[in-house]
C-alpha cells in the first residue's frame, strides 16, 4: 500500500512539473495569473452582483445560493487545509516555480478549484445558459493551480470532487 501511495505521489509530482513548464512562456504565465486572480472570488462576486442587477426577481436568489455554498466550501477547505497541512508543491520540489504568491501555506485541498466547481454548479441550475461561459473558465481556473506551481492534480481533482459534491447537495437542499 506505502508502495502504491509513494509511485502515485511520485506521478503527482511529475505532473505537477510537466503543467509548470508552460508558464516559461510569458503569454502563458500572464493568462494564467489573471485566470488565478480572477477565480480568488472577483469573477464570482462580479456574477452574483450581474445575476441580481440583469434578473431582479430570481437573480437575488441565485446570487445567496452561491454565496451559501461559497461559504461551505470555505468552511470544508480550511478545515481540510488544516488537517492535512501537505505542503504547496514548489515548496517540496525545487524543480517547481511558483507562478504567483500562493494565499496561504497549504495545497490540499484546491480552494479555487472547489469554489469554481461549487458556484458553477449552482449558477448553472439557476441559469443553463451561462454553462457555455462557466464550464470553461472553471476548467481554466482548475487547470491554472498545477500550472502556477500552486497545487498537485491530486489537488485540483479533490477541489472538484469537493466542489461538485457542495453544489449538488446546495440544489437538494
Amino acid at each position: 500500500m506505502r508502495r502504491s501511495l509513494d509511485r502515485f505521489c511520485v506521478a503527482d509530482a511529475a505532473l505537477c512539473l510537466r503543467c509548470n513548464r508552460c508558464i516559461r512562456h510569458p503569454a502563458i504565465l500572464v493568462w494564467f495569473r489573471t485566470v488565478s486572480r480572477l477565480g480568488d472570488g472577483v469573477f464570482w462576486y462580479a456574477l452574483m452582483l450581474g445575476l441580481v442587477l440583469a434578473d431582479p426577481d430570481r437573480g437575488p436568489a441565485a446570487a445567496l445560493h452561491m454565496a451559501c455554498a461559497g461559504g461551505t466550501g470555505t468552511l470544508i477547505y480550511k478545515w481540510l487545509k488544516g488537517k492535512t497541512s501537505r505542503p504547496r508543491p514548489f515548496a517540496v520540489h525545487q524543480s517547481i516555480e511558483p507562478g504567483c504568491d500562493p494565499l496561504d501555506h497549504f495545497s490540499f485541498p484546491s480552494g479555487h478549484t472547489l469554489h469554481a466547481t461549487a458556484f458553477s454548479w449552482v449558477a448553472i441550475a439557476w441559469y443553463p445558459g451561462l454553462a457555455w461561459m462557466l464550464v470553461p473558465f472553471t476548467l481554466m481556473v482548475a487547470l491554472s493551480r498545477p500550472v502556477l506551481g500552486l497545487h498537485y492534480p491530486s489537488d485540483v481533482m479533490a477541489g472538484a470532487l469537493l466542489g461538485g459534491l457542495i453544489g449538488w447537495l446546495s440544489l437538494l437542499i
